[in-house]
């Protein structure tokens, strides 16, 4: 079916033509159930994720999660008021720019976990410092974050047809595909870690073989890839719908967005919700003294020198 062109600049609502819907960015009225539903669940987690964050004293785990559901909330209440009136400037600049933004907040998260794995585990098979995965990871996504936040706001503002809305989308898709690299090198260097890890799984410490062996933990390491997927799925849409162009095709098929963009963020959060670190992975939060986990890296480097010196006899 050929795209119709886009609606005269004087069109502020659905009406007769040439002010129909299918001559608005999108081509439909955004779903209420849908959007309604998206808006409702991330309110929840917001406020689950707030409650779990204080109790676990998770603070920056809860900081991410918390301001990515608050994203999502204002992203899909703008889409919400585009089912009203698909022409509402407000309601698409609402959910252009926090529906870019939102799910970035929600990755740093997730690269906020392999610094406490490798702490817990030892640090000795890490290619980096522990330190230094949250310093690069955050500092990619934040780059990101930056690039899609300025893209989302120069599009958002932009006059339809100008050469500001494609700057605009030009950053938004520089954004994406650097938080999709940032997000397949987390993923090779956390599987890297995990395979070295497991296959000198002898030489961890009590305390450490006690961790890997919890059910809790392994429910944690199941939402961390859970997570991880969900989000790079919908990185991976988002660049063809931005690539494709304003009022393509991809961009406006509604049942794509609410499977690859929508689900999944709502599977990402719903896992990290469920099996939230306060309770399966303490260590990323406060419930460990700095004591305690110096005291876990040293023996971490006991155990691997145990090994080195074993490999040289």
């Amino acid at each position: 079916m050929s795209i119709p062109p886009p609606a005269p600049h004087y069109c502020v609502e659905v009406g007769p033509a040439p002010c129909t819907v299918e001559r608005t960015l999108y081509g439909y009225y955004p779903s209420l159930g849908a959007n309604a539903f998206f808006a409702a669940f991330f309110g929840i987690c917001l406020l689950v994720q707030l409650v779990q964050g204080v109790r676990f004293k998770t603070w920056t785990f809860m900081i991410a999660l918390v301001l990515g559901c608050l994203g999502e909330v204002i992203g899909y209440i703008g889409r919400l008021m585009m089912n009203h009136n698909p022409y509402d400037g407000i309601g698409f600049q609402m959910q252009i720019c926090c529906l870019i933004l939102a799910p970035a907040l929600v990755s740093a998260g997730i690269y906020l976990t392999l610094k406490h794995i490798v702490i817990n585990f030892g640090e000795s098979w890490s290619r980096l410092p522990p330190v230094w995965y949250t310093r690069i990871f955050i500092a990619g996504d934040g780059l990101s974050l930056i690039l899609q936040g300025a893209g989302g706001g120069i599009a958002a503002t932009a006059d339809r047809g100008s050469n500001m809305l494609d700057v605009g989308t030009n950053l938004m898709i520089a954004g994406v595909v650097l938080q999709v690299v940032v997000l397949a090198c987390f993923g090779s260097l956390l599987t890297e870690y995990a395979v070295r890890t497991y296959r000198r799984r002898d030489q961890l410490s009590p305390e450490a073989m006690t961790l890997f062996h919890k059910t809790s933990f392994r429910c944690f390491i199941f939402a961390l890839g859970t997570a991880y997927l969900g989000i790079l799925i919908r990185c991976v849409y988002r660049i063809p719908e931005l690539t494709g162009g304003w009022r393509s095709a991809l961009m406006r098929n509604e049942t794509d967005f609410i499977i690859l963009e929508g689900a999944m963020i709502v599977v990402s959060v719903l896992v990290f919700t469920v099996f939230h670190p306060g309770y399966c992975f303490p260590a990323l939060g406060n419930t460990i003294g700095k004591k305690t986990k110096r005291a876990r890296a040293k023996n971490m480097d006991k155990a691997s020198d145990v090994e080195m010196m074993s490999g040289h006899a």
